[in-house]
């Protein structure tokens, strides 16, 4: 009898120490090749980073973080979410650029059960009458940005705006934000070919710009920068329109543009939840630790990326440390009480955040490297305009 007695008791024990190594399992979307790689192995080196800083695991798990490459195409997107769930059998689905990819990837996410987490691309659909109680993002809805950016230009006196953006979701959702915050005049706008094939000769648009009389334009063009600014300098529009940008003139972006000397970024502007200088304890390691490792200047895409492992695991270490327990870990995720790089936020009813926004301006920092810096203007509290139609509980 004492023999079985201790071999129950080892079982037991060879049970419990199985399930303490069972790791808890990430699916993480994002693009690995196309030009907008450089996008997509910035998050994958924050939340590489991210992983590190953690100790390498929640609750005693090991955390085991699975990439894959959507392409940048929504179909490709699809089959790689469901790749994760199907064989990889993942905790959590996250990541995402692109809206377009993410709304084609979260019905077969959201349709499993699994956590659906957005570090970048924030869709209206999905702030609004598509919200659902699994899908949380890290970052604002595509229209934040934009709106944050209207009232710095309401505060900056700027009369007159031209709009300009690719034709696809957020390009959509970036200039319906800008357009909704700025109290002046919008004299004219263009939505530009974007996909397989994007549009890269603007030269048409700049010479309706150069017409319109617009003292600012607001431009979203992500991973074009290099291309879009160079047309913009030689249109001959830095001394007479002040560019404003979403996405565009980033941290990026703003590495080649110095090398390749296009002086015409300096002093244009932005707005953002993070930027590099933010002075709290968790964004100076995470800022100090990325340059230290990797020898660039971290980019909000990557901000977002590293903020999703110490969500993850703050939320199921609050929920007792078994991600399994939907309904805990989602009320837990829903507090997001955790150490963002942001600092401190809260979650609207949609699951997005309602954030601080900082003015931003590109600028020479201390060494002389260029970047995104705070100008000393803020809006706080801003929510989106979808929220009220979503039907999630708080």
């Amino acid at each position: 009898m004492k023999r079985i007695a201790a071999a129950a008791v080892a079982a037991l024990l060879m049970s419990a120490t199985a399930r303490a190594e069972e790791p808890i399992k990430i699916g993480f979307i994002t693009t690995l090749t196309t030009p907008a790689a450089s996008i997509g192995n910035d998050m994958v080196d924050a939340v590489k980073l991210a992983v590190e800083h953690s100790g390498g695991k929640i609750a005693g798990h090991p955390i085991e973080v699975v990439f894959e490459d959507d392409g940048l195409k929504p179909e490709l997107g699809r089959q790689k979410a469901e790749k994760l769930i199907r064989q990889d059998n993942v905790d959590v689905v996250a990541g995402f650029i692109w809206s377009n990819v993410l709304m084609a990837a979260r019905k077969s996410v959201l349709d499993s059960g699994k956590f659906l987490i957005s570090t970048n691309a924030g869709p209206s659909e999905l702030a609004g009458k598509l919200c659902s109680p699994n899908f949380f993002s890290l970052r604002g809805q595509n229209d934040m940005v934009p709106i944050a950016l209207g009232k710095v230009m309401n505060q900056r006196g700027v009369k007159k705006l031209y709009v300009m953006a690719p034709n696809y979701t957020a390009g959509k959702d970036m200039a319906a934000g800008v357009e909704g915050s700025f109290g002046g005049e919008v004299v004219g706008r263009d939505f530009t070919k974007w996909g397989d094939d994007p549009q890269l000769d603007f030269s048409a648009e700049f010479a309706k710009v150069a017409a319109s009389g617009a003292d600012a334009l607001f431009a979203f063009y992500p991973g074009r920068a290099a291309i879009f600014a160079r047309q913009f300098e030689q249109a001959g529009l830095s001394k007479k329109v002040k560019l404003y940008s979403a996405y565009t003139v980033d941290q990026i972006a703003l590495p080649k543009l110095q090398e390749a000397k296009v002086d015409v970024v300096l002093g244009t502007n932005s707005a953002d939840y993070w930027s590099p200088d933010i002075d709290t304890p968790t964004n100076k390691r995470f800022v100090t630790d990325f340059k230290t490792k990797y020898g660039r200047v971290p980019s909000n895409y990557a901000a977002a990326a590293y903020d999703l492992i110490p969500y993850i695991k703050a939320a199921v270490e609050q929920a007792g440390g078994d991600i399994s327990a939907t309904d805990a870990v989602r009320a837990a995720l829903a507090k997001a009480d955790y150490e963002s790089v942001r600092g401190h936020y809260t979650l609207a009813r949609n699951h997005f955040p309602i954030d601080r926004y900082l003015s931003l301006e590109v600028a020479p920092d201390a060494n002389g490297v260029w970047s995104l810096r705070s100008d000393g203007l803020q809006m706080d509290g801003l929510v989106d305009p979808y929220v009220d139609a979503c039907r999630n509980e708080k």
